[in-house]
């Protein structure tokens, strides 16, 4: 097995996997001044909890949307591991045939790599996270773009934080797509239109590919949102895991 870290903005996922399985996922708070050893005990316990040991990880890869945390992840992996960790950037193999202005900022949109290998093109694939995006796979299998919008948690922020009278909110849906009361009016304000929102990109995007597309969307934030959406939407929690499983392989004599 491998460990895997994809570092985002908000998060840091973390999980190991192997050919077979994935054994765990979880998630950890994405701190910029947090220092080397500090991630690193935090990594420790993380497999200590689900007690895998060090011996049982044969190699991990790093991917980062956070630049200036990015070496500091890396090498706390590396302490605890006492290997060499891949990290994603120029240089590193994906497999993906990007056809897109500049190739360089696809940055950590990864997820194409596993959708490829595990669903039928074309591809539309929606990553909910602190932003959500969407990659779009044709059916060449080539990767053509997409779109990157306002993440669930991030409309949600902005809401509250410009309304001195709105509290802070949890992400369950309401009992009644008309809320009884603010709360509810603003959980379904967010869930509902979130989804709907999804919903109306997916048929935008098979408009202008001319046919219909296999949806898959992973993320933090998905199961929240997806159960709503009335397109025909795969929820998929270990996508990107699965693409830097495939990533790290294509890269390991290297």
């Amino acid at each position: 097995m491998i460990l895997v870290i994809d570092v985002g903005n908000t998060n840091i996922v973390v999980g190991c996997i192997d050919d077979e399985k994935t054994y765990f996922v979880e998630r950890l708070a994405t701190v910029r001044t947090k220092t080397e050893l500090e991630y690193a005990i935090d990594l420790k316990n993380v497999l200590d909890i689900y007690k895998i040991h060090r011996r049982d990880i044969e190699g991990g890869i790093v991917c980062s949307v956070v630049p200036q945390i990015t070496s500091i992840i890396n090498l706390a992996a590396e302490k605890i591991l006492r290997k060499k960790i891949l990290v994603v950037g120029p240089g590193v193999k994906t497999g993906l045939n990007i056809l897109m202005d500049n190739p360089a900022q696809l940055g950590s949109d990864l997820v194409a790599v596993a959708g490829i290998a595990e669903y039928p093109v074309p591809l539309i694939l929606i990553d909910m996270g602190t932003a959500t995006t969407v990659c779009v796979v044709d059916g060449k299998k080539n990767y053509i773009g997409g779109m990157i919008l306002p993440g669930v948690g991030v409309s949600l922020d902005a809401l509250t934080a410009r309304a001195s009278q709105l509290h802070g909110i949890s992400l369950e849906a309401p009992r009644h797509i008309i809320g009884k009361n603010t709360i509810e009016c603003m959980k379904s304000g967010v869930i509902y239109s979130s989804a709907a929102g999804l919903d109306g990109v997916v048929t935008r995007i098979e408009e202008e590919l001319g046919e219909k597309a296999t949806v898959v969307a992973t993320g933090g934030l998905a199961k929240n949102i997806v159960p709503h959406c009335r397109q025909n939407i795969i929820l998929d929690d270990d996508l990107l895991l699965k693409g830097l499983k495939i990533i790290y392989d294509k890269n390991r004599n290297s």
